[in-house]
């Protein structure tokens, strides 16, 4: 099930929001919240529920050896049992194909490739569980005695599929005591549906118009620059939405999540841009691998490189992603080692240039998992060996025009900005526009997802 579906908002979201808010006890909210959260993880998955709980359960039951056993043997075995059997199934469900099928493909032998599904959002509650097990082990949270609250945390279908990832310590009080006002429940309804906006009516429609033109065998310069750019507009906007959506839902059950993004394509470097892109990953990489590997004191650059092919290999097991963080990776160690004060010194609008630039050629390596038409792509956008333009690249750069536009404006704090300063001119302005707004932007989304079939959200591979 995903958030932008007519069966999520006109039946289950509804009966949630009914059933949860009944009574004000903690333990019934809970309840509630894993039976719910199970249901929506069911919906798509129905076997890999098992695999879910089971998680959850190793690291309950790692959480309570650490606490009782704290720095002694047992508390660091608990710790290596976390790593070992998480990263394990990780590894078994999401890369073992892929290192089968390149062992077979090195050694010319015929190995059989396991055929089970990829678990939905296995990455996400499995990098949750472990920031757990590891805050325990360095005494930076409290032990969570009650399992069923754990399985909450874990579980929690606002976050559960693609993030953000909400490490236990960010929620670890409002487990056990939360209270929803009616400004957190209009503040949420409000972010809820900014999120909804973004992703029907802005991901979805440059994404319709992005695989259009790149999976055509036909591309001319200008068409691979649309394509794209329309691709760029389109990860930022599904992605972005799908976590101002979770954010939303999680403050309207009374959880405060941190904000994922921060307009990352106003950015005046590459490293501004991941410190503004999925800030909750990045962060993970920075605290749990980064920093205890040396960070910026041993082996910096070694250290970066390490945790770019991490990063790229977190996303997808496939060699385009492997290049796509070994390209980030050669990007940020340039930044940091040979140009990055330069950088800092150049004009505004060329810094801006240089970041977009070196961000849409990483999409087009996020994008093309076939490394083959990764190649054609890039020549095409290049001009090697194909027209600069023809009539069908004129034609869709001009009926999607306005688009583009609207996506540009959408993608800055432009819209925002103005908004907040109209309200604090005026009370009146504020509260009914707060009602219009949430009211016009589910309509809108509503009628648009009647007769919508273009309904993917990118990350759920993940």
């Amino acid at each position: 099930m995903v958030f932008s579906s007519l069966m999520f908002i006109c039946i289950f979201l509804p009966a949630v929001l009914v059933l949860y808010n009944i009574s004000k006890n903690i333990t019934y909210k809970n309840t509630i919240l894993i039976i719910s959260s199970l249901l929506f993880y069911a919906w798509g998955e129905p076997v890999w529920v098992v695999l879910l709980i089971f998680s959850a359960f190793v690291d309950y039951i790692n959480g309570l050896i650490i606490d009782k056993h704290y720095a002694r043997p047992a508390a660091k075995a608990a710790l290596a049992a976390s790593l070992v059997i998480n990263l394990g199934l990780l590894g078994l469900f999401k890369y073992s194909g892929f290192f089968v099928e390149n062992i077979n493909a090195l050694l010319h032998t015929s190995i059989p490739s396991p055929a089970f599904s990829l678990p939905i959002g296995i990455s996400f509650y499995t990098f949750q569980t472990l920031s757990y097990t590891i805050d325990m082990y360095r005494g930076n949270t409290r032990v969570q005695k009650s399992f069923p609250a754990f399985l909450a945390y874990v579980s929690m279908f606002p976050q559960l599929v693609a993030g953000p990832i909400v490490r236990y310590s960010d929620v670890a009080a409002e487990l056990t005591d939360r209270r929803v006002s009616i400004d957190d429940f209009a503040a949420g309804a409000k972010r809820f549906t900014a999120g909804m906006c973004k992703k029907v009516m802005l991901a979805n429609s440059a994404g319709e118009v992005a695989s259009m033109i790149l999976d055509s065998t036909r591309l001319t310069a200008a068409s691979s620059w649309l394509g794209i750019i329309m691709y760029t507009f389109q990860i930022y906007f599904d992605f972005s939405g799908y976590s101002d959506m979770a954010i939303g839902l999680g403050r309207m059950l009374g959880f405060h999540f941190g904000e994922n993004f921060a307009h990352p394509y106003i950015s005046r470097s590459i490293t501004e841009f991941w410190r503004r892109w999925h800030i909750s990953l990045s962060s993970f990489f920075r605290d749990y691998i980064y920093i205890p590997l040396g960070g910026n004191r041993y082996r910096p650059v070694m250290n970066i490189f390490i945790v770019w092919l991490l990063t790229g290999l977190w996303h997808g097991a496939s060699w385009n992603f492997i290049l796509w963080g070994l390209f980030y990776g050669l990007l940020l160690f340039a930044e940091k080692k040979l140009f990055g004060k330069r950088l800092q010194r150049l004009p505004s609008p060329f810094c801006y240039i240089y970041t977009l630039f070196f961000v849409i050629m990483g999409w087009a390596l996020f994008y093309f998992t076939d490394l083959s038409r990764l190649l054609v792509f890039i020549k095409s956008a290049f001009g090697i060996g194909v027209p600069l333009y023809d009539l069908t690249a004129v034609s869709a750069f001009c009926a999607n025009v306005k688009l583009m536009v609207v996506c540009a404006i959408a993608s800055t704090p432009v819209p925002s900005v103005i908004y907040n300063y109209l309200c604090k001119r005026s009370d009146i302005f504020a509260s009914v526009t707060q009602l219009l707004l949430i009211a016009a932007g589910l309509g809108v989304c509503f009628i648009l997802l009647v007769g919508q079939t273009y309904n993917p959200f990118l990350y759920f591979r993940f």
